[in-house]
């Protein structure tokens, strides 16, 4: 039987409450929680990207099925180099717009 593996990508810069939410309820789910961290050139962000994945590391060090990498380019390739079909996603921060929430 193979593995129910989902990819949760995000810039993550920090990880938040409502990142952890999110980890928690997907992995009553499935089997592997890839978070993906998008490296984007064009995003000054406030931790570097060794900083982001090693705070998550820390947060969820108690999490052995949840995997933390960083990739660039298209997350569409991210997922099927990982092999999987399934991503899941947050609404964005609270001052996101309901036109944004609605086009994601």
């Amino acid at each position: 039987m193979s593995s129910k593996v989902v990819i949760y990508p995000g810039t993550f810069d920090p990880i938040t409450n409502g990142h952890i939410s999110i980890i928690s309820r997907a992995l009553k789910i499935f089997d592997r929680l890839v978070i993906a961290i998008l490296n984007n050139p064009q995003k000054l962000p406030l931790f570097t990207m060794e900083e982001r994945m090693q705070m998550i590391r820390d947060v969820l060090k108690d999490q052995r099925h949840v995997e933390v990498d960083s990739f660039n380019g298209l997350l569409v390739d991210y997922v099927i180099q990982k092999k999987t079909n399934v991503v899941i996603r947050d609404c964005g921060p609270c001052r996101t717009s309901s036109t944004s929430f609605r086009w994601r």
